[in-house]
């Protein structure tokens, strides 16, 4: 994993000076190396800063293929290189480095821009075509790698995190309005970003830049999606040995190619299935005992150590146990972690994961397979199961609601919400959608004056329901409807950023997460719904895949969502977030930013302190905090994106 920056300007001569600087923020994704390709002659800049993961003592980057007139940079890994590299040697090719990376520079000779349908893998990429004139920005099909665009018609500029983009001098430093109001309700619109002008290139996408006219022109390719059947072609009376067999199959392959480095591999643990079925088949494929890092948090409620205790007790594996309280989760690393993440997060999750991964890092390692993904592919999540119980099956949610009542005000609506234009895309509101409506509610009457003014009429849940392709919702069952909108949203935008790539790659660490290989995707979604939930059991064909590796405590548990505790929970906690309060929300700071009405955001903090409100309300508080905490140092970052803001306000 490595971190890239460049940019094109064809009628100027390229500085070095703003490459390098657009490298510097990024030297904790690539702190083993550092390479630049200037072209004068094209105005061209491309940067590589290096994570060695593969081929440890070569495989520099840029790499530059100066028969073609190609040049490459990666950030990520392609998987099944050796075995692709080893058939287009047998046709002719030479390759210079054992790096993974150089395959897509000779997969794009034979194949052109259908190249990307031969790498497997989490990338995000740059080539350049000197031949063609064109620069190509490619991200990995479920976006788990970064990629980060500003585009006019004379200059475009990209880079693996915002501020590196940021750090270009004509790229604007300015935060929409309309995003800060959706990091507020914490759903983004696909595709955007909380700084003006600057776009995400869009998972399963390549932008393709080209040079005519003395223009640049831009098109966007989308080469993958998930692709659910229509609800009458699913297997009206399914075979369960069949499904359970194949996703066993592809699971044991996704981790066994995750398993490729010159550097030795751990696994995350939680208390799930997910991290738990990924560390019991890694084990049997290493030949030395597997490092699996788990976090313990200070809370009952949230704290799933023991069971993953028994998990890595069961597989013989060395686990780390990493013990957090509130004096690790807010303070210096509350900020840094949004100066990491650069978009707000609700919960102090990512927090505990960027502590984890640094913990990883000191340890000596620097790659781990993770769990992500296997709740989207297989119905893990409450939300999931409600809408599956309400529009699938026609049964009563209570006892979904009942069993998952801690997450109230968080991840379930304590209230049945309907949003119209969701109602016209899916049929119905999703579940996941519901509680963030209820948020947004809430937050809006925070914003200043002026930007209410400016975003009168504005509707969050309209404009993310825009961005969803209707191809892919009408006519499939409600399972495959939740699943799909969520995975282009939340997923994206949320679990692979600050709960995924950003607090790992903030340590120089790498995340694999296994369930996302997008083979083992493609028959996902081919699963029944039925055996997806089934009798009331989420993640059913997942369980019974894994049933002989699982303890039965855990093969028997209902999903509970990996959270952390929030501040509302202890006085310790409520104590440490006050502390971020009285510096980051007093008046003449809320003021300078121009962000918040100071009025009613003292109005709202006085009570938020209240430790006796019913669960749902408390945990939307606690939701809010956090958000506009981020806001405001989100605007610290604005101003410069070159150091992270400190909770003392420096």
């Amino acid at each position: 994993m490595c971190g890239i920056a460049g940019y094109w300007k064809p009628q100027d001569d390229p500085q070095p000076e703003i490459v390098a600087g657009m490298l510097d923020v990024l030297e904790h994704r690539g702190p083993d190396g550092r390479g630049i390709h200037i072209d004068p002659s094209r105005g061209l800049a491309m940067g590589h800063a290096r994570l060695s993961i593969i081929d440890l003592e070569g495989g520099q980057q840029p790499l530059h293929d100066r028969d073609t007139g190609r040049v490459l940079t990666v950030n990520g890994e392609f998987y099944d290189y050796k075995r692709i590299r080893a058939r287009l040697t047998c046709d002719g090719e030479r390759f210079k480095t054992k790096s993974d990376s150089e395959i897509a520079l000779y997969l794009y000779k034979r194949h052109g821009l259908d190249f990307v349908h031969h790498l497997r893998g989490e990338f995000a990429f740059a080539l350049f075509d000197e031949v063609d004139e064109r620069l190509i920005l490619v991200r990995d099909r479920f976006g788990i790698k970064p990629l980060y665009v500003w585009f006019t018609d004379d200059c475009v500029a990209y880079g693996s995190e915002i501020k590196s983009v940021l750090m270009h001098p004509s790229a604007p430093r300015r935060l929409d309005r309309q995003m800060a109001l959706h990091q507020m309700m914490q759903v983004m619109v696909p595709g955007r970003t909380g700084f003006e002008g600057i776009e995400v290139v869009e998972p399963g996408c390549m932008q393709v830049i080209e040079y005519r006219g003395s223009r640049l022109h831009r098109r966007a390719i989308r080469y993958w999606d998930l692709d659910y059947p229509r609800a009458e072609d699913h297997d009206p009376d399914p075979d369960d040995s069949f499904y359970i067999t194949e996703v066993r199959d592809r699971l044991l392959d996704a981790v066994a190619t995750r398993l490729e480095a010159d550097v030795p591999v751990g696994c995350y643990l939680s208390g799930g299935i997910d991290s738990c079925s990924i560390l019991g088949l890694a084990t049997p494929m290493q030949q030395s005992s597997v490092r699996a890092y788990t976090i313990a948090f200070d809370s009952d409620q949230y704290d799933e150590s023991a069971i993953a205790k028994t998990m890595a007790e069961s597989t013989g594996a060395e686990q780390v146990l990493l013990h957090l309280s509130g004096d690790e989760l807010y303070g210096d690393s509350f900020a840094s972690v949004l100066w990491h993440a650069e978009r707000t997060f609700y919960n102090t999750l990512a927090v505990a994961k960027w502590h984890m991964s640094r913990t990883v890092k000191e340890g000596g390692r620097k790659v781990v397979i993770t769990g992500e993904g296997s709740d989207e592919l297989f119905g893990g999540y409450p939300f999931f199961k409600r809408d599956m119980y309400i529009h699938g099956l026609g049964l009563d949610p209570a006892e979904v609601e009942r069993r998952n009542a801690v997450f109230r005000g968080a991840i379930l609506s304590e209230e049945e919400r309907h949003h119209p234009a969701w109602e016209a895309l899916c049929g119905f509101t999703p579940s996941w959608l519901q509680p963030w409506l209820f948020t947004l509610d809430r937050v809006r009457p925070l914003l200043s004056d002026d930007i209410r003014r400016d975003l009168e009429g504005y509707d969050p849940g309209s404009a993310i329901a825009a961005r969803i392709d209707p191809s892919r919702v009408v006519g499939r069952h409600p399972l495959d409807v939740v699943q799909y909108t969520w995975s282009k949203t939340m997923l994206e935008g949320q679990i692979l950023t600050w709960g995924g790539d950003r607090v790992d790659m903030a340590n120089s660490m790498e995340s694999r997460p296994a369930f996302l290989d997008h083979h083992l995707a493609e028959f996902a979604v081919r699963v029944p719904p039925t055996l997806r939930i089934k009798d009331g059991t989420e993640k059913y064909v997942l369980r019974e895949a894994m049933k002989g590796i699982l303890p039965r405590v855990l093969y028997e548990r209902e999903k509970f969502a990996f959270m952390a505790p929030p501040s509302n929970t202890d006085p310790a906690k409520a104590a440490k977030v006050k502390m971020l309060a009285d510096v980051w929300l007093k008046p003449e700071r809320i003021e300078n930013a121009g962000l918040f009405d100071v009025g009613r955001v003292q109005a709202f903090l006085r009570h938020a302190w209240h430790p006796d409100d019913e669960h749902a309300t408390g945990a939307r508080n606690d939701i809010i905090l956090n958000h506009l905490l981020c806001m405001q140092m989100l605007d610290a970052v604005r101003e410069d994106p070159r150091r992270p803001p400190r909770a003392d306000g420096t």
